[in-house]
C-alpha cells in the first residue's frame, strides 16, 4: 500500500475552523476541532493495513513532549489528546477524520503519512493548528459568537486617542488575515524562548509576544521612539495598521521603525487575533507610569502653574493603550479568569526583558496586586494619585510645598471598540470600582499593604530626593473651607493657526469674603505628558463673595505656539495647569486640563456596495479651512481586501484651497470591508477617516 496524494479540503475545512479568511496557501485549523483529509491510495485500504499519521512539530520532535504525534486510525485515541478515524473508505480513497488536542501546543505542524513501509511527504505539508476560542475545552474559550466575531475574526477597528475629556477612535487596519501575517507570527513563535510544552498555553505565549512586539532585548517587531526625530523611519502618526510593519518584519528580519503606545497595541491585537487569542485594544485616559511603585505620582509645578518635568521621575500620560486578552488563567486561584492586561510599550523591565502581563482584571480591580504578572504595575496605572508640589528658589536652593491632593484623577475612561458596532465602549468599571466607592478604598488599601510588604522589593532609591517620607499611605482628596473649584474650557474652536481663547472658571460656594490668588499656564505637550514648550502665563487677583464665580481669560497667539508645532513630528496637546491659593485660608488648589486641536475633515467618495472583483472609484476630498498653508501633505490610504496601502504626496496645501486623490479598487474579499484614509503634514500630524463598504 502506497500513499498517492493528499487533499487537504481546505475550503471546507477552513469554513468550519473560522479560518477561510487567512491568505495563505496552507491548512489552518484550530485545536480540539475536527478536520477531516482526502487520501489517495495505491489500492482500497484493508484491515491488515497498516498505515499512520504523524505530526510532528519544532526541530527534535518526541512523542513524550507531545511535539509528535502519531495517530493510527486502528487506534482509538493517542496519548497527546488527539483522535483520528475512517469516515469512509471507498475503491481507492480514504477520508479520514482528525481532532487534535484543546491542549495542543500551537503552530506549524508538518504530516507525514506512512503506509506500509512507505512514507509520503505532501507538498505544502505545513498545517497551522492555532488558538479555538469556539472549543469549549480550549483555555482561550469565549462563549458569546458576537464577542468571538469581534475580538478574533474582525480584522478592522478603533484605537481612542485625545484626552480624558475629548476622546476620540483613530480607525486601525489590525489586518490579521493578510498575507505572511500568520507567518510573522508563526516567525515570533519560533523566536520566542518558549519550550514548545509552553505554547499550549495562552498566558505564556501573550506573555512572550508582548516582549517580541517591541524591539527591545530580542530584535522584536516595532522599535518605540519617543523623541519627535523619526528620521530613518516612519513617524508613529504616520501607520493606520498593523499589516505593512508585520510584512515588513518578515521579510528583513529587523525591527521597523518607529512605534509607540497605540502601535504597539495595534500590532499585538494582530499578532492574538491571528493565532486565535481574542484580543481587544484598551485606552487608559491620565494614565500612571509610577516609577517607585508607591501608587502616587509627584507633580511638580513652578509659581506660573508651568509643569517642571526635569524634577518628576513618574509621568502621567494623556492616554496610554495596551491590550486585554481572554483567557482561562489555570495557573492561579480560582476566580481570575477572563479578560487579562498585557502591554507590549517597553516601559519597565519584568523578569529582567521588557513585557508586561497577562494580568487579570480582576486582581486590578480587587488591589490583590501580588499576582502574577506584573499587577502592581498596571494597577498605579489606573489607580495612583496625583500630588502637587509647588516648587519656589529660595536662597538658590529648591523649596517644596505641597499644594494639594487629587485621588480621582488617573485611570479616567478606559476605552475599547463596542462589540459589533463603531462605537466606543466605556469599560472602566471592569478595572477599578466607583471613584470615591467604599469599595474602591478598600481595593486601594489592599494595594497597599501587598506594596509596602517587604517582599515586594519597593525600591526607594528616588525617595531621599522626594520632599516627602516614601509611603504608600492612602490618601484622601484636599477639601477647601471655601468650596474652590476651578475649571478650564475654550471659548472658540481650537484649530491651529487661530488664537487659542480659553477660561479659567473660579468658583466658592461657602459664605464670607475671599481674596483668590489665580495663576494659570499653557504649555504644548506630547500624550506621554511631556513638555514641548511653554506658550504663556497669567497671574491675577479675584475677589469673589459667598456661592459666586468668575471667569478669567487666558489667549495664547498662533506665533507663541506655531514655531513648536511645525518642529516636532509628534501631534501637540494643549496643557493647561492652574493654582489658585485663597488668601483668608490658605486653600490652595490645583485644576489641569488637555485639549485636542480641531482639524476639517477629509470625505471619502464611494459606492455603499460593490461587486467582488469588480472594479469602482473611490475619491478623498480635503479642503484646508485653516489660517495657514498645509506643508508637505502626504495622504495614506488602505483597503484590506481591495488594495495594499497607497500613498499620495500632496505638496503645499494652502489656505481654502481643495486636494482630491482618487483609487481604482478592486474588491477579492466578500462582506462589509473599510476603507481608511490618513492625512499629515508638517503642521498638522493626523487627521484620519474611513467609510465602509458592502462586498456581494
Amino acid at each position: 500500500l502506497r500513499v498517492t496524494g493528499i487533499d487537504f479540503l481546505k475550503s471546507e475545512n477552513c469554513r468550519l475552523h473560522h479560518t477561510d479568511a487567512y491568505n495563505i496557501n496552507n491548512l489552518v485549523v484550530r485545536r480540539g476541532k475536527d478536520f477531516q483529509l482526502l487520501l489517495s491510495l495505491s489500492r482500497e485500504l484493508k484491515a491488515a493495513d497498516s498505515l499512520t499519521l504523524h505530526f510532528s512539530i519544532g526541530e527534535t520532535p518526541t512523542t513524550v513532549r507531545g511535539t509528535l504525534v502519531s495517530l493510527d486510525p486502528k487506534e482509538e485515541e493517542d496519548s497527546n489528546g488527539w483522535k483520528i478515524s475512517v469516515v469512509k473508505n471507498s475503491g481507492k480513497e480514504c477520508l479520514l477524520s482528525v481532532t487534535s488536542s484543546p491542549a495542543a501546543p500551537v503552530g506549524k505542524y508538518t504530516l507525514n503519512v506512512k503506509a506500509g513501509t512507505s512514507t509520503y511527504k505532501p507538498q505544502n505539508s505545513a498545517v497551522y493548528l492555532l488558538f479555538n476560542p469556539w472549543c469549549e475545552d480550549d483555555v482561550v474559550f469565549l462563549a458569546d459568537e458576537a464577542q468571538r466575531k469581534e475580538y478574533v475574526l474582525n480584522d478592522t477597528g478603533y484605537i481612542y486617542v485625545g484626552s480624558a475629556y475629548s476622546i476620540y477612535g483613530r480607525p486601525w487596519n489590525f489586518g490579521q488575515f493578510e498575507e505572511f501575517v500568520l507567518d510573522a507570527c508563526m516567525y515570533l513563535l519560533d523566536k520566542s524562548r518558549l519550550k514548545l510544552s509552553s505554547r499550549r498555553e495562552p498566558m505564556s505565549v501573550s506573555r512572550s509576544m508582548s516582549a517580541l512586539v517591541n524591539a527591545n532585548d530580542d530584535n522584536g517587531v516595532l522599535l518605540g521612539n519617543w523623541s519627535g526625530n523619526y528620521n530613518g523611519g516612519t513617524s508613529p502618526s504616520d501607520w493606520i495598521g498593523s499589516v505593512s510593519i508585520l510584512q515588513e518584519y518578515y521579510k528583513t528580519k529587523r525591527p521597523v521603525r518607529y512605534g509607540q503606545c497605540w502601535v504597539f497595541a495595534g500590532v499585538l491585537t494582530t499578532v492574538m487575533r491571528c493565532l486565535g487569542i481574542p484580543s481587544r485594544c484598551v485606552s487608559n485616559f491620565n494614565s500612571a507610569h509610577d516609577t517607585e511603585e508607591n501608587l502616587r505620582v509627584d507633580i511638580y509645578l513652578n509659581e506660573y502653574g508651568e509643569k517642571l518635568n526635569s524634577l518628576s521621575v513618574d509621568s502621567i500620560w494623556n492616554f496610554h493603550v495596551w491590550n486585554d486578552v481572554w483567557m482561562k488563567r489555570t495557573d492561579l486561584p480560582s476566580g481570575f479568569d477572563g479578560w487579562q492586561a498585557v502591554d507590549s510599550t517597553p516601559q519597565e523591565r519584568s523578569e529582567g526583558i521588557f513585557q508586561c502581563g497577562p494580568c487579570p482584571l480582576k486582581a486590578i480591580r480587587e488591589g490583590d496586586v501580588y499576582l502574577p504578572f506584573d499587577s502592581k504595575f498596571v494597577y498605579a496605572e489606573v489607580n495612583a494619585d496625583k500630588v502637587y508640589w509647588l516648587v519656589k528658589k529660595v536662597n538658590g536652593q529648591n523649596t517644596y510645598t505641597k499644594i494639594s491632593t487629587e485621588t480621582r484623577g488617573v485611570g479616567m475612561n478606559l476605552s475599547t471598540k463596542a462589540v459589533g458596532r463603531n462605537m466606543r465602549q466605556d469599560i472602566t468599571m471592569e478595572y477599578k470600582y466607583p471613584e470615591g466607592s467604599a469599595e474602591e478604598r478598600k481595593s486601594m488599601e489592599r494595594a497597599s499593604s501587598f506594596i509596602n510588604s517587604p517582599r515586594m522589593m519597593i525600591r526607594a532609591s528616588y525617595a531621599s530626593v522626594t520632599p516627602m517620607a516614601f509611603t504608600t499611605e492612602v490618601l484622601q482628596d484636599t477639601v477647601s473651607k471655601t468650596g474652590l473649584q476651578l475649571d478650564v474650557t475654550h471659548t472658540k474652536p481650537l484649530y491651529p493657526g487661530n488664537p487659542l481663547e480659553m477660561a479659567i472658571t473660579v468658583k466658592t460656594s461657602t459664605p464670607g469674603s475671599w481674596t483668590i490668588n489665580l495663576s494659570g499656564s499653557c504649555q504644548l505637550q506630547s500624550y506621554t505628558g511631556k513638555v514641548q514648550a511653554s506658550l504663556g502665563h497669567i497671574k491675577e487677583t479675584v475677589k469673589l463673595e459667598g456661592e459666586s464665580e468668575t471667569q478669567v481669560p487666558l489667549k495664547i497667539t498662533p506665533d507663541a505656539y506655531m514655531k513648536t508645532l511645525d518642529s516636532v513630528e509628534d501631534e501637540g496637546l494643549i496643557h493647561i495647569t492652574t493654582i489658585a491659593e485663597v488668601q483668608e485660608t490658605n486653600d490652595k488648589l490645583t485644576k489641569e486640563m488637555t485639549m485636542n486641536f480641531e482639524y476639517p475633515p477629509i470625505t471619502v467618495q464611494m459606492p455603499e456596495k460593490a461587486k467582488l472583483n469588480e472594479e469602482f472609484r473611490c475619491a478623498f476630498i480635503f479642503k484646508n479651512k485653516l489660517n495657514i498653508a498645509m506643508e508637505n501633505c502626504k495622504l495614506l490610504v488602505e483597503g484590506l481586501g481591495m488594495f495594499k496601502m497607497s500613498t499620495f504626496d500632496q505638496g503645499d496645501l494652502k489656505p481654502g484651497k481643495i486636494m482630491k486623490s482618487e483609487i481604482i479598487c478592486t474588491p477579492t474579499k466578500l462582506g462589509e470591508k473599510k476603507i481608511v484614509a490618513k492625512l499629515t503634514s508638517t503642521q498638522i500630524k493626523a487627521i484620519s477617516a474611513e467609510k465602509d463598504i458592502i462586498i456581494t
